[in-house]
């Protein structure tokens, strides 16, 4: 079965990205990620982000990112500033994984606010 990649125009896509760190990294690599978590959040296509850190694989994390769109996204995967971000973390990451989909329903729970 072939999945096709978001089109622009199709909507918000959300990114989710799946990190093997280095052995005891962890502090370390949260603390890089938020400080670059807060640069991202400056960009107007990005309608937020999260990070998880697995509860039953040790050293793994995953990112999850909205976007207004799949042609935004790829603009700023493109950038310079996600290049200098994707340096930034190197040193943490033994291996990463990522999705690209395409949000279909999106329902706030009870406790959201604002």
């Amino acid at each position: 079965m072939t999945v096709a990649e978001p089109r622009p125009g199709d909507g918000p896509v959300r990114i989710m990205l799946r990190v093997v760190i280095r052995p005891g990294a962890g502090p370390d690599f949260e603390r890089a990620w938020t400080r670059l978590a807060a640069q991202i959040a400056e960009n107007p296509a990005n309608l937020g982000q999260s990070l998880a850190r697995s509860r039953s694989e040790t050293d793994v994390y995953y990112v999850t990112s909205d976007w207004v769109d799949a042609e935004r996204f790829r603009a700023f995967e493109r950038s310079a500033r996600h290049v200098e971000n994707r340096r930034r973390l190197a040193p943490y990451r033994v291996d990463s994984t990522m999705w690209t989909m395409r949000v279909v329903h999106a329902l706030p729970g009870p406790g959201v606010t604002g």
